[in-house]
């Protein structure tokens, strides 16, 4: 019997290789001394520099939808905001349980006050979009059953203030954040509320390269390749970048009552230039909008602990852009 030999039909160089029979290898391939970065942390219920983690399956039995649960060490007194994250990956790699969001999002967890909730969101090819944020919506409506008392977690039961619950996510996270927010306003999700959306350095992007994509420098987070290819394998079949979940500049929302939001770009960023066009639709939309821009630094930079380590901006362009995601959500 003749051994079938494997082809390779895409490749992400570094992150990922799809094959004929479906496939997909996600083992790092790339630099070793940034392997690290997307190493799995175990969750620890005893703090650590002041956090706790857990991990949960919060939709047994009817599926495998799991999340991450970050707690700050707070007073027994008063309820903490409660911050649902989707993390970034281009819809194709990452997990909420890598050491790059472990190490931002435990410190947002500690500077903020606030409870971060992440969802381990399924990936594409196998599971291409709507379903990742499918499953960013349904972690929403688990939250808005604990705010129900339909069931109970005890760090979020008892601990949680679903008066104040925001959406934040990374890179393609930020397309989630937009579009969950935009399918909360159609759903009563009372006695949650939500108060906020974060969307950083979102993968907003058209068919024709913006001026941003030609003229910025590729960086480790974010270069055309992946651009390209991720979306390409994650956007649903037949689709193109003009899909709306990555192209919703100007899409017309004067009819939705979405919360107020914090977009987050970076001046170096290949998408800066999309990012910028949707902040300006939002605004002549009439919605609430504020601007943070990271200066001197690229894509998803606070989410590269090297670069925090040894580049003295993009270790204060980092600490801005917490205690600004940390004021914004503190003021609402």
């Amino acid at each position: 019997m003749v051994a079938q030999i494997r082809k390779i039909i895409d490749h992400v160089s570094g992150w990922l290789t799809l094959y004929d029979d479906g496939f997909v290898d996600r083992t790092w391939t790339g630099p070793p001394q940034f392997k690290f970065m997307s190493d799995p942390v175990p969750p620890h219920h005893h703090f650590i520099d002041g956090v706790a983690t857990h991990d949960l399956l919060i939709d047994a039995p009817k599926s495998d939808l799991r999340v991450r649960v970050y707690l700050p060490e707070a007073p027994e007194t008063g309820k903490l905001p409660i911050i649902l994250h989707f993390h970034g990956g281009g819809f194709c790699i990452s997990q909420a349980d890598w050491f790059m969001y472990y190490n931002i999002y435990t410190r947002l967890a500690r500077e903020s006050g606030a409870i971060v909730v992440s969802t381990y969101l399924r990936l594409a090819p196998e599971h291409r979009l709507p379903a990742a944020i499918d499953d960013g919506y349904s972690t929403l409506l688990w939250l808005r059953d604990l705010a129900n008392n339909k069931t109970h977690q005890p760090w979020l039961s008892s601990k949680g203030d679903f008066n104040r619950v925001f959406l934040i996510g990374d890179s393609s996270g930020g397309n989630i954040v937009h579009q969950v927010a935009k399918k909360a306003v159609c759903e009563t999700l009372h006695p949650l509320r939500l108060a906020g959306a974060i969307p950083i350095h979102p993968g907003f992007v058209r068919s024709v390269r913006s001026k941003s994509e030609l003229v910025k420098p590729q960086s480790p987070m974010l270069t055309l390749d992946m651009l390209d290819n991720f979306l390409k394998m994650g956007l649903p079949e037949g689709s193109t970048k003009d899909h709306p979940i990555t192209c919703p500049m100007g899409e017309g929302l004067q009819g939705l009552k979405l919360p107020p939001y914090l977009l987050c770009v970076a001046e170096d960023d290949l998408l800066v230039a999309t990012e910028m066009e949707f902040y300006e639709g939002m605004k002549s939309d009439g919605k609430k909008i504020e601007l943070l821009v990271s200066n001197g630094v690229a894509h998803s930079f606070y989410l590269n602990k090297i670069a925090i380590d040894v580049d003295a901006n993009t270790s204060e362009q980092t600490r801005k852009l917490i205690e600004g995601i940390s004021h914004f959500i503190g003021s609402h």
